[in-house]
């Protein structure tokens, strides 16, 4: 029985460490039409992750500011990554096709929907525990926005009440850079 013990431990070890060398990209979601998705098709370029919610104070601002975003400097250079959640005041409460179709017809959302998530808690999917580890902040409501490198690492995350509008110089710059990088590769 000792060994067993000996044994899991050093496993679970392992899975922690394979855990704390992933990045944001190396995760697999499913996307809002039910289908695997490897987020490894994202990167090299710059994305803002964000738990989205369909009937909260901030959803019109925000799904009209990423929009925007997304618009701006996607899809080559730039994502939009939206989860919903219905954590936070049940302000999700419909299903991941309703969901995908408000936000296309409402919003004209061009950017990637996936499947309803948890973002804290026991059962938060995993690539939101890596951004909630990596960035030492938890959401506490809807639209929190995390902003990730091409490599798949957190540069910083904000709460709902940081605009869209606020963080979008950041992002602007990171795109800049990356458009730069790019050039001079070629």
């Amino acid at each position: 029985m000792g060994t067993f013990l000996r044994a899991l431990t050093l496993l679970t070890l392992s899975c922690l460490a394979e855990a704390k060398q992933k990045d944001f990209y190396s995760f697999k979601v499913v996307n809002s039409r039910g289908r695997l998705v490897s987020l490894e098709k994202y990167r090299g370029s710059v994305s803002l992750v964000v738990n989205v919610a369909s009937e909260c104070g901030y959803t019109d601002e925000h799904y009209k500011d990423l929009q925007q975003l997304q618009k701006d400097f996607g899809p080559f250079h730039f994502n939009v990554l939206a989860f919903p959640c219905n954590q936070f005041g049940q302000q999700e409460p419909g299903s991941d096709k309703e969901i995908d179709s408000f936000v296309r017809r409402v919003y004209g959302v061009s950017f990637p929907i996936f499947s309803k998530i948890a973002v804290v808690g026991i059962g938060a999917n995993n690539a939101y525990k890596y951004l909630v580890e990596a960035s030492r902040k938890e959401p506490t409501w809807n639209f929190w926005k995390y902003l990730i490198d091409t490599d798949g690492k957190v540069v910083d995350a904000w709460g709902p009440d940081v605009s869209v509008k606020e963080i979008r110089p950041r992002i602007a710059d990171m795109v800049r850079k990356l458009i730069i990088k790019r050039k001079e590769e070629l």
